[in-house]
């Protein structure tokens, strides 16, 4: 045997063999529930029966900090999938979709790595939302070819209900071609109003905020929020035996995230931590450690640059998120984030006049460390109201309370104090209700001025056209 040639064939075969050995890519799945605050999840020690939730917690890892960019659907999934705040990517309104020249990171899995992609249920609203007889709006979107979420995904799939999810899946795992990786985005309806769940939670049994008024209604209007935690368990565990019938979870990335916090008071709609502060659980065998569970602050900017990562992918230098990839992966190599930043803007089709209440148009920014919260009201004459609940028994029932002299002192300033304060600082770690309004007090000034000095930062690099919290 000529020798040369047998060493020429032996080093191409060695180069050879890691591409034949390599693993396949992984296929990635994001799970959205809306209107989902932490943490009404079992798995976080919360009583609402969410058994598959629990189930899944214990595979993979839990994240107790992650706070999504917007206390509203619209803003908070532009960052979802595009890395950037939604002031950044110009979609803070809803009429107003991610514009086209905004990579949303499943169109960069498709391009650069190959992935087919999907998005189904309710798709919420990346390419805008107006009322459904708003015809001026939505002839603008036509005249100037604004919509383009069909054209960024491979399979496309809107509307249904819990029932339909699992025929969605399914069509989509059909549809992927031989020998592709793939990535689909669910997005379930619940929590989301009409709360018409079975009942399965006793109101009477369950932990009741320090900032509501314990009124009955109230607890009851919670008791059927968490009702539709529950019966959305059940759809997300459908999504999870639809990947299981095809032999998929084991090379699967599955992350279950909130888009925003529940519909009640000082939950959607408003820069409060109940507003903000959602689930997040990741599970991905060979890659997270089973049953872990991370203190870290996690942004809804930071799912984009993970999901590119776990591919394979270098994230874009103008996303701003931080990839979690090494914290799913426990490596010394995360750098943990200092704060996270949120916003507050126009909510759904909402128009401006001498009616409008905050639920409609209110105008804040939010930056919050581990331990303390800055929230600046640039619109703090707009009488409160809380979104999508407004009319449910338990606000009508501290509407009454209110006009009736009845509510307690605290209730009636978080409330119904006009004009709101213009600043508000917390120390969470105190006062996790964010009750005690710190600002301006001396003690707190070098940590008012720290917070305040890194939301202008966050201000300037996003382009944010409010003016900025410090003259200096």
């Amino acid at each position: 045997m000529n020798f040369c040639r047998t060493a020429s064939l032996l080093a191409a075969l060695g180069l050879l063999l890691p591409a034949l050995t390599a693993a396949p890519p992984p296929n990635l799945v994001l799970i959205v529930s809306d209107d989902h605050s932490f943490p009404h999840v079992g798995a976080y020690g919360f009583p609402v029966k969410t058994p598959n939730l629990d189930r899944f917690a214990a595979e993979g890892m839990a994240f107790t900090n992650m706070f999504t960019t917007a206390p509203q659907c619209a803003p908070s999934r532009a960052s979802f999938a595009t890395g950037r705040s939604s002031v950044a990517v110009r979609a803070s309104r809803f009429s107003a979709g991610v514009p086209r020249e905004v990579a949303m990171f499943p169109e960069i899995l498709r391009r650069e790595a190959g992935y087919y992609t999907g998005i189904c249920r309710r798709a919420h609203h990346l390419d805008g939302w107006t009322d459904p007889g708003n015809s001026l709006t939505r002839s603008i979107w036509t005249e100037h070819n604004l919509q383009s979420v069909p054209e960024r995904f491979d399979f496309v799939k809107m509307g249904g209900n819990e029932t339909t999810t699992p025929a969605y899946v399914a069509e989509f795992l059909d549809r992927i071609p031989a020998s592709k990786p793939f990535f689909l985005w669910v997005n379930f309806s619940d929590p989301h109003h009409p709360w018409t769940a079975p009942r399965v939670n006793d109101p009477a049994k369950l932990p009741y905020p320090a900032d509501w008024p314990n009124l009955p209604e109230l607890r009851d209007d919670f008791g059927r929020y968490l009702d539709e935690v529950s019966r959305m368990d059940g759809e997300f565990q459908t999504v999870l035996d639809a990947l299981a019938q095809r032999g998929l979870l084991d090379n699967t990335l599955v992350v279950f995230v909130g888009d925003n916090g529940v519909a009640l008071p000082r939950g959607k709609g408003a820069l409060d931590d109940r507003g903000l502060h959602v689930p997040l659980l990741a599970r991905w065998p060979g890659h997270i450690t089973a049953g872990r569970a991370s203190p870290a602050l996690v942004s809804g900017e930071d799912l984009a640059p993970t999901f590119l990562e776990a591919a394979g992918l270098k994230p874009p230098v103008d996303m701003t998120g931080h990839s979690l990839l090494p914290l799913l992966q426990d490596s010394p190599a995360y750098v943990p984030r200092e704060y996270v930043f949120a916003m507050r803007g126009v909510h759904g089709a909402s128009i401006f006049d001498e009616n409008t209440k905050s639920s409609g148009y209110d105008l804040a920014r939010t930056v919050r460390s581990d331990r303390y919260k800055l929230i600046l009201n640039y619109t703090p004459w707009m009488p409160y109201a809380p979104v999508d609940s407004a009319a449910d028994p338990g606000w009508m029932a501290v509407l009454s309370a209110h006009r009736e002299g009845q509510l307690a002192g605290e209730f009636e300033q978080l409330y119904f104090k006009s004009p709101r304060p213009i600043v508000e600082l917390y120390d969470l770690q105190d006062d996790p209700a964010e009750l005690h309004n710190l600002a301006g007090r001396p003690a707190y000034a070098a940590i008012e001025h720290k917070l305040k000095a890194a939301l202008q930062e966050k201000m300037i690099i996003d382009y944010d056209y409010l003016p900025l919290p410090l003259r200096e």
